[in-house]
C-alpha cells in the first residue's frame, strides 16, 4: 500500500463557507496554489539550499546561519557579524527554545566589530572597564600618537560621541541586541539591526518581564 503524499495547498476549496457549507469540489489541486514547509532556519554553520519557485525565480532556504550583516543606525555602520544566540520573539516561545532564525526574532550578537569601529573613529574607548589593560591594538586604536592637526579633528569628532547606557552596558558585555530585518527562509541571509532608544527599551521590558513568570 502506497501512502497518499499529503501536500501543503494554498487553495480555497478544502475550506468551508462563511455560512457553514461546505464548497463542491470544481478541480483538482493546481501547480500554483502549493504551499511549502517552512524552512525553521537554525543556529549553525551556514547551510543554503536553492529552491526553483514560479517563473523560474528562486528562493534561498537558509536551514543553517550564525552570521549576518547588522547595522548600527544612529552612526550609520554596518559590520558582519557572528550572532551568539536567540534571545527573544514576539509570536513564539518555541522558536526561542530552538533557536530558531526568523525576520524580527531579537538575537544577540558579537559586538567586536562596532567597537572596534568605534574606538577608531572616535578614538574613545567604548564599554571598557576601569583598570583594565587594553591589547595592543586597542591600546593604538585609543592613545596613538597624532599630529595636532588630526587630534583637533578627533576632538570635534568626541563632541558627538555618545552612546546610550543600555547600549553601552551591553557593549562592556561584549554582545548586543538586534533585529533580524531579512527573511532566512526566502533570501538565505539573517540581516538586520543593532536596537536603540525606545525599542531597546520596550524589549528590555518584554524580557525582563517573561523572565519574572
Amino acid at each position: 500500500i502506497q501512502a497518499a503524499n499529503m501536500g501543503i495547498s494554498r487553495d480555497r476549496c478544502h475550506k468551508r463557507r462563511n455560512t457553514g457549507g461546505r464548497m463542491a469540489q470544481l478541480r483538482k489541486k493546481r501547480k500554483f496554489e502549493l504551499g511549502r514547509p517552512a524552512s525553521m532556519t537554525k543556529l549553525g554553520p551556514r547551510r543554503i539550499h536553492t529552491v526553483r519557485t514560479m517563473g523560474g525565480n528562486k528562493k534561498y532556504r537558509a536551514l543553517r546561519l550564525d552570521s549576518g550583516n547588522f547595522s548600527w543606525g544612529s552612526e550609520s555602520q554596518t559590520r558582519k557579524t557572528r550572532i551568539i544566540d536567540v534571545i527573544y520573539n514576539a509570536s513564539n516561545n518555541e522558536l526561542v527554545r530552538t533557536k530558531t532564525l526568523v525576520k524580527s526574532a531579537i538575537v544577540q550578537i558579537d559586538s567586536t566589530p562596532f567597537r572596534q569601529w568605534y574606538e577608531a573613529h572616535y578614538a574613545t574607548p567604548l564599554g571598557r572597564k576601569k583598570g583594565v589593560k587594553l591589547s595592543k591594538d586597542d591600546e593604538d586604536a585609543i592613545n596613538k600618537q597624532r599630529s595636532k592637526k588630526v587630534m583637533k579633528k578627533y576632538e570635534e569628532r568626541k563632541k558627538v560621541a555618545k552612546v546610550e547606557g543600555p547600549l553601552e552596558e551591553q557593549f562592556s558585555a561584549g554582545r548586543v541586541l538586534a533585529k533580524i530585518a531579512s527573511k532566512p527562509g526566502a533570501h538565505g541571509r539573517a540581516d538586520g539591526y543593532v536596537l536603540e532608544g525606545k525599542e531597546l527599551d520596550f524589549y528590555l521590558k518584554k524580557m525582563k518581564s517573561k523572565k519574572g513568570k
